[in-house]
């Protein structure tokens, strides 16, 4: 086993979680978001996403939750662009930091954002280049490395070509995607060790959805295969607007509470992060669906 002492966490609450909620979230409940989880210890948070609003009207604020963020030097404020259009409005708010996305099926791609696999990376070039032009640093997602909602299996021989086509585009890391949450440890493990074969282990981090309540197993293979960065979501929200039935990422203060009993650091105080995984809740008018934040409720005298 290759057990880090530390793990690298990016909450994607912010963008992620919150991307696919129906009823408006105000840009005040996002900014005080991306605020509570900075306090908490979070260094790196994925804020928004400048996607067309007519795809994605829950992320048309971005740039207004940009220009409200009151920024800590010592903190990273990603956000995910789609195309050139969208790096040209991400640039404008003055991001240091954008993400990349494109999956490892061609069905889903074509769902999502009405291109094969091949058509959306030809598309990403010269978003990356010109994003390292400008000194951004760029981060690549892929999507559905472990299964499809659309065309089932995904070829492992697939996720390794994608990831490794964001590696030469100059992402300086790749977030491999369990959309849909179907994973399990032998698959995420084997998954991991195929695209490591191409991409270095140093530059690959894990985002697994919870769909069948896998996800912290899912992390926990792949730490001990070597991964030392991994995407969660407080109070576990989110979903995929493209994966019917998927639930959110697993939630960041279950990973947090798993991680600081193997003994590994996260920089992040646990019972801030919970305060603020029911805070987000409370604003959604739902309960945390995380384990963490419900046990660790406030005992009322």
């Amino acid at each position: 086993m290759n057990i880090p002492s530390r793990v690298r966490l990016i909450d994607v609450g912010p963008r992620d979680g919150l991307q696919n909620e129906k009823q408006p979230v105000p840009a005040a409940t996002k900014i005080e978001l991306v605020h509570r989880l900075q306090a908490a210890g979070l260094r790196e948070i994925e804020v928004t996403s400048y996607v067309s609003p007519k795809w994605v009207p829950q992320m048309a604020d971005a740039a207004e939750v940009l220009a409200g963020l009151k920024r800590a030097d010592d903190v990273r404020y990603p956000v995910l662009v789609p195309n050139l259009q969208g790096l040209e409005r991400a640039i404008a708010t003055g991001v240091t930091d954008i993400a990349i996305f494109t999956a490892a099926s061609d069905a889903f791609n074509r769902k999502n954002i009405n291109a094969s696999v091949d058509e959306s990376l030809e598309r990403l070039k010269p978003v990356a280049e010109q994003a390292r032009a400008a000194g951004l640093k760029v981060r690549g997602y892929v999507s559905t490395v472990l299964g499809c909602p659309y065309q089932g299996a995904v070829p492992l021989a697939e996720v390794v070509r994608v990831s490794e086509a964001l590696f030469h585009m100059g992402c300086y890391e790749i977030s491999l995607g369990d959309t849909i949450g179907v994973g399990t440890p032998h698959a995420a493990r084997d998954m991991l060790r195929a695209v490591r074969s191409a991409v270095p282990i140093e530059q690959l981090a894990v985002h697994f959805h919870d769909t069948y309540g896998q996800a912290l197993a899912n992390v926990y293979a792949c730490i001990e295969e070597g991964v030392r960065v991994a995407d969660a979501s407080v109070g576990g929200l989110g979903g995929c607007p493209y994966a019917k039935g998927a639930t959110g990422n697993v939630a960041t203060e279950d990973l947090v509470y798993m991680l600081h009993g193997l003994g590994l650091e996260t920089g992040v105080d646990l019972d801030a992060l919970c305060d603020t995984a029911r805070w987000i809740s409370a604003e959604l008018g739902r309960e945390p669906v995380s384990h963490v934040a419900k046990a660790r409720q406030p005992q009322v005298a």
